[in-house]
């Protein structure tokens, strides 16, 4: 990163202030059900960055939230899956090239016939890019029924983890990420990114 990138952080301000009024927004659970879907298929953004926010302004409501969550992301998991199985010479592969793991798809193909499920469960925890375990699972012919339930199991602990720690820590957790925004900023966007890199680097 650059040095200008550090002197100005105002983006941060700025992304946090859109995800606010998003969280208070009418449809608020519904863009973060379509954002979860879709990070979980082909969209590079994690949908942590809409469910912190979300819950911390409806606490109340945050299993419910929670669940939504997971349900779309595990719901976008099955369309992945049917990238990487039915897609995998024109969306797949171009996905894939797009986010430079191409050589990492086929080496799933390997894991999965060593360790099965538990290349899901564990990636599903991780930084690691959602979208590529659920579009090599499809190219590498999973078991779909056993890669669904590894993806509700993954993304329910994930989402559900979150959703209870905001919800009994919410008040001090909204003024530690409002003290700490740059920072915390900066630590989302180097698990972003690296994520990606540790793909590569497996």
């Amino acid at each position: 990163m650059s040095p200008a990138f550090f002197q100005d952080l105002s983006m941060f301000r700025a992304l946090y202030d859109w995800t606010l009024r998003l969280a208070n927004h009418r449809h608020a659970v519904r863009s973060l059900a379509v954002v979860s879907f879709c990070e979980s298929s082909f969209f590079p953004i994690p949908p942590d960055v809409v469910l912190v926010p979300v819950v911390l302004q409806h606490r109340e409501r945050a299993y419910r939230i929670a669940a939504i969550c997971t349900i779309a992301s595990v719901l976008g998991g099955a369309f992945g899956y049917a990238i990487g199985y039915f897609l995998w010479d024109s969306l797949g592969q171009w996905l894939i090239h797009l986010y430079g793991l191409e050589d990492k798809a086929h080496e799933f193909q390997a894991w999965y016939a060593q360790w099965g499920a538990a290349i899901i469960l564990i990636k599903g925890l991780t930084p690691i890019p959602f979208k590529l375990v659920t579009i090599a699972s499809g190219l590498a012919k999973f078991n779909f029924a056993a890669f669904m339930a590894a993806a509700l199991v993954t993304r329910a602990f994930r989402f559900f983890l979150i959703a209870f720690l905001l919800k009994r820590y919410g008040a001090p957790v909204q003024a530690f990420i409002e003290r700490r925004l740059n920072l915390i900023g900066i630590a989302v966007l180097v698990a972003l990114v690296g994520g990606f890199l540790a793909v590569g680097l497996l």
